[in-house]
């Protein structure tokens, strides 16, 4: 190949490069537009970028975390992956929705509507009068928890059980996080505002009791628990560490 040719190609793959990257920057930026939108009007790209940077952080920090707890107890923990999503993403456990955050067992990763984060974060932060991103680095904490419980094999049929031991591994984190000195002002009311905030809805009777009776079996399935329950289940791992969530983790100091 003459060195003019080459010259060519090269410039030719930068062209089109570019306008990819156009393409790309535009679709991405229609879809942080509609997401927000959805979120709440005032999250905005910076926003979501300090929450991205925190959660990275928070992900670290909890595989370190647990990476250590397993190895306390002979046990070798899988780190999950981490995917930041706009509008829906698809999975092995099927396609994630806008403004919801999951851990996915069948390929062991954590999805996030990073919008959907941020504005967590951000109204936390407007309520409370603080940074607010602990509200952001709890959802990504509690999934974890959830992947920490199940590769110990804690999975319960009643979605509460689930939830509930999510949520004090949570509060195992917050713990430990306490005690290495990573915690920031703010940071545990934050983190209880968000427990509060996630409370599972309580629904106005109908007046019909059949109907009645299948909103509250639907509701159970997928219970969290109320505002009280979840920040009650969180302080337990607050207070007492993943003992205090997981019998495997008793004797871990």
């Amino acid at each position: 190949m003459t060195r003019s040719r080459a010259i060519f190609l090269s410039l030719a793959t930068v062209a089109v490069t570019g306008v990819s990257d156009a393409i790309q920057s535009g679709q991405t930026a229609r879809a942080f537009a509609t997401t927000a939108e959805a979120a709440g009007p005032d999250v905005t790209a910076r926003d979501v970028q300090i929450s991205n940077q925190k959660i990275r952080m928070a992900h670290a920090a909890l595989i370190t975390m647990w990476g250590g707890d397993f190895r306390a107890i002979g046990l070798r923990f899988a780190p999950p992956d981490l995917v930041p999503y706009l509008t829906g993403v698809r999975s092995a456990c099927g396609i994630m929705r806008q403004s919801n955050a999951l851990y996915c067992p069948r390929d062991n990763t954590i999805y996030f509507d990073e919008v959907f984060v941020a504005s967590q974060a951000k109204k936390a932060a407007g309520d409370l009068g603080t940074d607010g991103d602990m509200a952001a680095v709890g959802i990504v904490a509690h999934e974890m928890g959830h992947a920490v419980a199940m590769q110990l094999g804690h999975v319960f049929r009643n979605s509460y059980e689930n939830e509930s031991t999510a949520d004090c591994l949570a509060g195992a984190f917050a713990q430990h996080s306490s005690k290495d000195g990573s915690l920031e002002d703010g940071d545990i009311d934050e983190a209880f505002y968000a427990m509060s905030a996630a409370g599972d809805p309580i629904p106005e009777p109908t007046g019909d009791s059949r109907m009645d009776s299948w909103i509250l079996a639907r509701l159970a399935r997928r219970a969290h628990g109320t505002r009280e329950q979840r920040m009650d289940n969180f302080k337990r791992g607050l207070d007492g560490g993943a003992g205090a969530c997981l019998a495997e983790f008793r004797a871990v100091k």
